[in-house]
């Protein structure tokens, strides 16, 4: 396992529409594996294959913050929502992608979501909460989406412009 570097935005990669996983093979194991490790090591809730990179239907997530709960990393490959509440939840997001910005994203309280499993088979599952908030995020970088495309014009503007400065200094670095 190893730790992938983290594309931060803007990014052309971060904005292009990700290809469906056709099948598991070791690579994609070990994508998901880097994925996780990168994930736990930032640290994160989640992590999309374009955020590292890959331009694959790919995501990891573990939202276990409870002190001394056991972790519940999961992959999801070629997730979709199949069903979706119209009670929505507030949260404010930030990205690992978008380093130290936050902002307020509303999206449904629950999902269900089919996705392919390392396994290869489907699997289903609903999630609620900061679960349901985290695939849904996920989910909008695999559709080339960032959160701060949910917020108004000048917010993500002005973030934007914060990014570019801080890869202007990390190149000088």
């Amino acid at each position: 396992m190893s730790i992938r570097p983290i594309l931060i935005h803007p990014d052309p990669r971060l904005k292009k529409l990700c290809d469906p996983v056709s099948d598991v093979t070791s690579d994609i194991g070990k994508l998901a594996e880097d994925m996780l490790e990168t994930m736990y090591d930032a640290p994160g809730v989640g992590l999309a294959a374009p955020q590292v990179g890959i331009t694959k239907r790919i995501f990891v997530m573990d939202c276990v913050k409870e002190e001394g709960e056991a972790p519940r990393p999961m992959v999801l490959i070629n997730p979709e929502i199949i069903a979706a509440s119209d009670e929505v939840n507030t949260y404010e997001e930030g990205c690992l992608s978008i380093p130290e910005h936050y902002g307020e994203v509303s999206r449904p309280k629950l999902v269900t979501m089919r996705w392919m499993g390392l396994d290869g088979k489907t699997h289903e599952d609903e999630f609620d909460e900061l679960w349901a908030t985290c695939a849904q995020h996920e989910l909008d970088h695999l559709n080339g989406k960032l959160f701060i495309d949910h917020l108004g014009a000048i917010k993500r503007q002005m973030i934007t412009r914060k990014m570019v400065k801080l890869k202007r200094e990390k190149a000088r670095a």
